[in-house]
């Protein structure tokens, strides 16, 4: 009884199983609800949204001249400055310029009391006086042989020291009047008036500033770049608006071992003299020129994992380009390969941007 009983449960449950899957097939085919999540028959949401357009400025690419340059920075130096010391000791009677007057060598600096100097001249004169008319006594007798020759040779010496002496002291009074040894500015004072000073003592300091020198030490790998009289520019933050122009003088011809550097020497040109030793400058020294070169700004390029790309900009759309660059300014790049003159170019919002995107053109 009890096995009968579980074979007609049994057959129930397979009846009633088979018609809930036969409902389930028939609803299918009838087109009846589905899952509202199912991609089957249509896009999802995403892909049903409008494709945004994302705004951008743009360029053209243009042509012109770029130079390939080596950047340092640099201290100006005069060419000739000179430290004027006293030859001789005194006191300081006047000056006669001040700091940022300008002075040409022989021209008259500082005059130093000339009492002592003067005296010591008159007794170097009368002494010199003596001894010439002794000579000239004993040259008399010495032609009659009345005087031996060690007589006379040693009165001709003492009168050629004394000559000797009298010229130190005309030279030394002349010394008390203290002139410029070079043309130039004055660049310090160091005396006053009453001042005591000694021999070799600096009065002042005067500066040529025509022509000025920047001193650069470049590294050994650019040597072969750097030649004579290429053209250099200057800048100095005391003119930042301003750029002076210079040229490479001179070329040491031995290299630093220890800093693996050479020094180049660059002439300043400044006619209307600006500029000032001691001011710090920005140089350009100019090796290279490219006529002719495809030039594009340089916030347009992109540079990741060392390749260089920009979005080119077709019907409205924006597409990724990889480019070769060349020389580089302070405001544009060299494209070697890429693009074209006739191509127009994303500047502005170009990191938004994906391959094949949707632009919309900013007013600029």
């Amino acid at each position: 009884m009890a096995s009968k009983h579980y074979l007609k449960v049994q057959s129930k449950f397979i009846h009633w199983l088979t018609i809930f899957a036969l409902s389930i097939f028939i609803s299918a085919c009838d087109g009846g609800p589905v899952d509202n999540n199912s991609d089957i028959d249509g896009e999802s949401d995403k892909e049903k949204k409008e494709e945004i357009a994302i705004p951008v400025e743009t360029g053209t690419v243009t042509t012109g001249s770029i130079t390939a340059f080596y950047p340092s920075t640099t201290t100006l130096e005069a060419e000739q400055e000179a430290s004027v010391v006293a030859k001789v000791g005194g006191i300081v009677e006047k000056y006669f310029v001040e700091e940022g007057d300008t002075v040409t060598a022989g021209q008259p600096l500082v005059q130093l009391e000339t009492d002592r100097l003067k005296l010591e001249l008159s007794r170097s004169e009368a002494n010199l006086n003596k001894l010439k008319n002794d000579l000239n006594r004993t040259i008399a007798v010495y032609k009659k042989r009345l005087v031996s020759s060690e007589q006379y040779e040693k009165l001709k010496f003492e009168y050629d020291s004394q000559v000797a002496e009298y010229e130190l002291s005309k030279l030394e009074l002349t010394f008390a009047t203290v002139e410029a040894p070079i043309d130039g500015v004055i660049s310090i004072r160091h005396v006053k008036v009453g001042n005591m000073i000694s021999t070799n003592e600096a009065v002042y300091h005067i500066t040529d500033f025509d022509p000025l020198h920047a001193i650069v030490y470049v590294p050994e790998k650019e040597l072969y770049k750097i030649q004579t009289e290429q053209v250099v520019i200057i800048q100095v933050d005391a003119h930042r608006d301003h750029q002076y122009q210079g040229f490479v003088k001179r070329i040491s011809p031995v290299v630093d071992a220890d800093s693996g550097t050479f020094k180049v020497t660059v002439e300043v040109s400044d006619p209307e003299h600006n500029l000032k030793p001691g001011m710090f400058g920005r140089l350009q020294i100019i090796h290279n020129t490219h006529d002719n070169a495809l030039l594009i700004d340089k916030k347009a390029l992109l540079t990741e994992d060392t390749q260089s790309s920009l979005f080119v900009v077709r019907d409205g759309r924006a597409f990724k380009q990889l480019v070769k660059t060349g020389y580089v300014n302070n405001k544009q790049i060299e494209i070697l390969s890429g693009i074209s003159i006739d191509d127009v170019i994303v500047t502005t919002g170009q990191n938004s941007l994906k391959n094949d995107s949707l632009i919309e053109f900013i007013e600029q």
